[in-house]
């Protein structure tokens, strides 16, 4: 089972890496009202039941992949 787990910055965190994105984009001529950038988690993990997984990978979240005072995640899950 794969896992793809998006780790981004919750509105209203200053995001600083987002801001230089935004811009640099704007230098270039695009329109971006405003850009944040996160991190994205690939897991490749052996077979077991979904919600079992997103059990586990929302504890693994909390605890250790997102700071959830100013983070936000998704889970997404496919066999």
């Amino acid at each position: 089972m794969k896992a793809t787990i998006l780790v981004r910055p919750k509105p209203g965190i200053l995001d600083p890496q987002g801001e230089a994105v935004q811009s640099s984009l704007r230098q270039l001529g695009f329109t971006v009202d405003e850009a944040r950038v996160g991190r994205v988690i690939d897991l490749e993990l052996d077979d077991r039941d979904a919600e079992t997984a997103r059990a586990e990978l929302e504890r693994a979240c909390a605890q250790r992949l997102a700071h959830p005072l100013i983070e936000s995640y998704e889970i997404a899950l496919e066999r």
